[in-house]
């Protein structure tokens, strides 16, 4: 699909959504802390045009974990759009829980549900681990540490999808990550945003379990990344 059609539902097929999504947002970000995009172009383009333009990577009622949830990209852009999707939002931050949830309520969101716990203590538990068909992060941390905080939320068959910039660097760096913890690379897409720049979309197929050893906490995944 062409960046138009997506810009269509946006400002059109489900502007009102959008709109109570932008309007709570600049309400709270002074507050919570939330968001550097502020102005109608950025906010248009770089959040929400963004988060759903790979739409469709995500297979028909697929429940998918989003591990970083922030002010709620991709995931709550994507459930405007496709309602058939069930979303589990992992953040760390209270404030952004309260945030996440505010968006839930005001749009009237069903099927989504927010987890104020860290990825790595989530990647462990037994109620999360390994049991979501897609694991989806935005622009949370480099892909090979990315890798270990979402891939043991991925069941086997499933996808991790990482949101990323340029990220010709990043996606070699992780080749290791993504062997070790049971994926390999399904498919690389990339997509413009208009004058507002490129954006790449790494697809990574769970193949495997991921060994029980990983996450492996206490901020070994950003200091020593696999």
């Amino acid at each position: 699909m062409k960046s138009e059609y997506y810009i269509d539902l946006i400002n059109n097929v489900y502007a009102e959504k959008f709109g109570i999504f932008k309007e709570y947002l600049l309400e709270c970000n002074e507050k919570y802390n939330l968001t550097a995009i502020c102005d109608e172009k950025g906010i248009l383009y770089k959040h929400f045009l963004d988060s759903i333009l790979p739409e469709k990577n995500f297979p028909v009622n697929s429940n998918v974990a989003e591990v970083g949830s922030g002010a709620g990209f991709p995931s709550i852009p994507l459930k405007i759009i496709r309602d058939d999707l069930k979303f589990t939002l992992i953040e760390s931050t209270g404030k952004k829980c309260a945030f996440l949830n505010g968006v839930v309520d005001k749009i009237g969101l069903n099927g989504v549900q927010v987890l104020n716990i860290r990825a790595e203590d989530g990647g462990k538990d037994k109620k999360y681990r390994e049991k979501f068909d897609i694991c989806v992060a935005r622009a949370v941390a480099k892909l090979n540490t990315l890798c270990e905080y979402c891939m043991p939320f991925v069941k086997t068959g499933g996808l991790f999808i990482a949101y990323k910039g340029e990220a010709q660097e990043e996606i070699l760096e992780s080749a290791n990550a993504i062997k070790v913890l049971g994926g390999e690379i399904a498919d690389i897409q990339n997509y413009s945003l208009q004058e507002i720049g490129k954006r790449t979309v790494i697809i990574i197929k769970k193949v495997c379990a991921t060994p029980l050893k990983y996450p492996r906490g206490l901020g070994k995944e950003r200091k020593s990344p696999l």
